[in-house]
This record gives structure tokens, sequence and C-alpha cells, in this order.
């Protein structure tokens, strides 16, 4: 990648409303374990990789949501955790007992949040 194209991404990455980069995440997340059901091969690498991506994402969210100064209402941060612990509970499930099939679940809270986010729903 070209300087330039480095420097827009930078740009571009801190000029972004923190909704429209919450989406990306989420959808960064959702390719990666659409990537992992859709080449199933059994528990491997890149399954642990878009696990641990997930996760990671949903912790923050879940953290944010704990915060006294998140300005969301008590039901929206309520609803952030009840999703976030379903999160957590299908991914200990997935690595205990790996399907890909239960990967649909995680992909498709992904997506329709990061629509949600975006305002395409």
């Amino acid at each position: 990648m070209s300087h330039a194209a480095q420097a827009y991404t930078r740009t571009s990455q801190t000029t972004a409303l923190p909704r429209e980069i919450e989406a990306q995440a989420l959808l960064k997340a959702a390719r990666q374990l659409q990537d992992v059901q859709t080449n199933w091969s059994g528990p491997d690498k890149n399954m642990h990789q878009a696990l641990l991506f997930n996760r990671r994402l949903w912790s923050i969210f879940m953290s944010a949501a704990e915060t006294n100064d998140n300005p969301q209402p008590m039901e929206i941060r309520q609803n952030i955790a009840n999703i976030g612990v379903f999160v957590m509970k299908q991914t200990i499930e997935m690595q205990i007992d790996p399907d890909p099939a239960k990967l649909k679940s995680l992909i498709e809270i992904n997506r329709n949040l990061a629509a949600g986010l975006s305002g395409q729903v």
C-alpha cells in the first residue's frame, strides 16, 4: 500500500463516526466467522482466531455498556449486555464442541447489529 493510501486509511479511521467504526468491526467479525463456516474442515487456527476477535469485540461492547458514563438508556445497555452474554456462551460452546452450524447465530447477530448501526434497518 502506498504512503498516501496508508495516510488516507489512518485519517478515515480517525474521522469516522464511532457507530460506523463499530459497524465495520462487527462486519469484520462476521466475515471471519463466515469464512470459517464456509471453509469448514474442522477446528483450526482460523476458527480460534475468528472466535477470539469476536470475543474481544463483544468484551469491549459489554464493558462499554456497563460504564456509568454511557449515554445510552439503561434498556439498550441491558440488551447489549444480554446479547454479549449469549455471544460469550455460544463462543464457549463452539470451542468445547466445534460445529460450523453454531456460527450462524454469531454471524447473524453481528450483521444485524452492524446494519442497525449503519442505519440500514
